[in-house]
């Protein structure tokens, strides 16, 4: 009691000598905090959309349909009727979803996600001042997850612009606004959390991660900076109960505005293709290859008749493209896919220990991914591998090195596994249990046929390759390896010591 009361004497005392100070702190106080988006928000909220779709799916069991007499012009007429259309009794439904858009263009113009509108029979679009337009599509593309719709209002209507995703910097304020639980209108404000986010959800992840709320139905909707400018289009949330825990995802603008722009003009994506399989750079691959960063893709196969076709090799580093780094393998198929068909690139490629740089012209993606499909389609697949015989003899000295045993490619061997008579190298036979050649993915039954890039046909070469890898101080050995299917990949198994 007493240090309260001394505290009321000294406040007393204070309010007695400046009578003004306690109301002029309080009015600072109000005077502070964050600055309000209020009239940012009014700016770009007309141009978000809300989106509706609709399509029919079959129901659970309910009331039949009405039948007529079996043959009768009342049963024809009844059955054509019939929304069900030949699924018995069950009564058709109709499924509903709602997510966000934003317009583009004055035209009516529309950005969204592709699952948003993905299998809809109707869509609808919904404007803040309560009016209703269908909306037809324009073009989807399911790999960057993005969809553009047109509507007709019969007058101008407002819409936003795109900023650049690249000047976004981790703790910059962004503002999304969307359809959240079909609470259409609706601003959440925070930070770019994190930039160039995989999330395995397609080839050319590249995503923006925010804390801005992002829930089910924002989806499609934009992501602005505090300038008004589109940087992402809101896509995925990590979510509790189907809520928002703070972690959503955006496409980076920069990735979508080149699709957008193909969809519009064309109505489809034309990507451009290099024609190479590829695989990431580990540490060991790395080491083998005696590289001190893990930078560049690795390709694994050229595809016959595509646009690398006798220019790039299996085993080649790809380390730029067009003078634009690789530092990850993922970065090269979306670099590839944003430059035009038909153009001339240049590709840096690490081969054989040497720097090299070659000139490709891109082919288009689609026309390559069908192409490829029907080379599949005309391939046999090969009868399944039988249990290797006890007559193949193991390698001296390779399980000891590598920890893995292998043989010659007689031709039972060849027989029983279906290899080619034109694949040469070796065939592993067996793989020491729990050695790094097991957890690599090491089995009986592939086929080595490269050694440090190396060609190989007996198991003499790959005993002395592996065997002066080690003398010259390798930490690993990078074998290629082929499987049943003959699908070749790269393999770095560390040298044992």
């Amino acid at each position: 009691m007493r240090f309260a009361r001394a505290a009321l004497c000294a406040l007393l005392f204070i309010s007695a000598v400046t009578p003004f100070a306690q109301p002029t702190l309080a009015a600072s106080s109000t005077a502070q905090g964050p600055a309000s988006v209020a009239a940012l928000a009014k700016q770009l909220s007309p141009a978000v959309v809300n989106i509706g779709t609709s399509r029919h799916v079959p129901g659970g069991p309910g009331l039949p349909f009405p039948q007529g007499p079996d043959g009768s012009q009342l049963d024809d007429m009844l059955d054509h009727l019939n929304p069900n259309d030949g699924l018995g009794p069950e009564v058709e439904q109709e499924a509903e979803s709602l997510g966000s858009g934003f317009i583009i263009k004055a035209d009516g113009l529309i950005v969204t996600n592709n699952h948003v509108i993905d299998g809809a029979e109707e869509i609808q679009v919904f404007l803040t001042d309560g009016t209703r337009l269908p909306a037809k599509v324009i073009g989807t593309d399911a790999k960057t997850d993005l969809a553009v719709l047109k509507v007709d209002a019969g007058r101008e209507l407002p819409f936003v612009e795109f900023g650049d995703s690249d000047t976004a910097e981790v703790g910059d304020w962004v503002m999304a606004i969307g359809n959240p639980f079909g609470l259409g209108g609706s601003v959440t404000l925070g930070i770019v959390s994190a930039r160039n986010r995989d999330i395995n959800s397609g080839p050319y992840d590249n995503f923006i991660q925010t804390d801005a709320a992002i829930n089910q139905g924002n989806s499609g909707g934009p992501l602005f900076d505090m300038d008004g400018k589109v940087v992402g289009i809101n896509t995925a949330l990590l979510a509790s109960g189907g809520s928002s825990i703070g972690i959503g995802f955006a496409v980076a603008i920069n990735l979508a505005k080149p699709v957008i722009d193909q969809l519009v003009e064309y109505g489809e994506t034309r990507r451009g293709w290099l024609g190479v399989g590829i695989q990431e750079v580990t540490d060991d691959i790395a080491a083998s290859l005696g590289r001190h960063n893990t930078n560049g893709a690795l390709v694994v196969d050229v595809t016959e008749g595509g646009p690398s076709d006798g220019v790039l090799k299996e085993g080649d580093l790809i380390l730029q493209f067009d003078n634009k780094p690789i530092e990850r393998m993922r970065d090269l198929p979306r670099i590839v896919a944003e430059t035009d068909v038909g153009k001339a690139v240049e590709v840096k490629i690490l081969r054989n220990g040497k720097d090299e740089t070659v000139k490709i012209s891109l082919g288009r993606l689609e026309v390559g991914e069908q192409q490829i499909a029907e080379a599949q389609q005309e391939q046999q697949p090969p009868p399944p591998p039988d249990a290797p015989e006890d007559n193949i003899g193991p390698a001296p000295g390779l399980p000891e090195l590598v920890g893995f045993e292998a043989g010659p490619l007689s031709p039972e061997v060849r027989k029983q596994y279906g290899i080619p008579d034109d694949v040469k190298g070796v065939i592993i036979t067996s793989v020491t249990s729990k050695s790094d050649a097991e957890e690599k993915g090491m089995i009986p039954g592939l086929v080595v046929s490269e050694v440090n890039q190396q060609p190989i046909e007996t198991v003499a070469d790959v005993v002395e390759m592996v065997s002066a890898a080690k003398e010259a101080g390798r930490p690993a050995v990078l074998f290629k390896v082929t499987d049943a299917t003959m699908t070749s990949r790269f393999i770095a198994v560390r040298v044992r010591n």
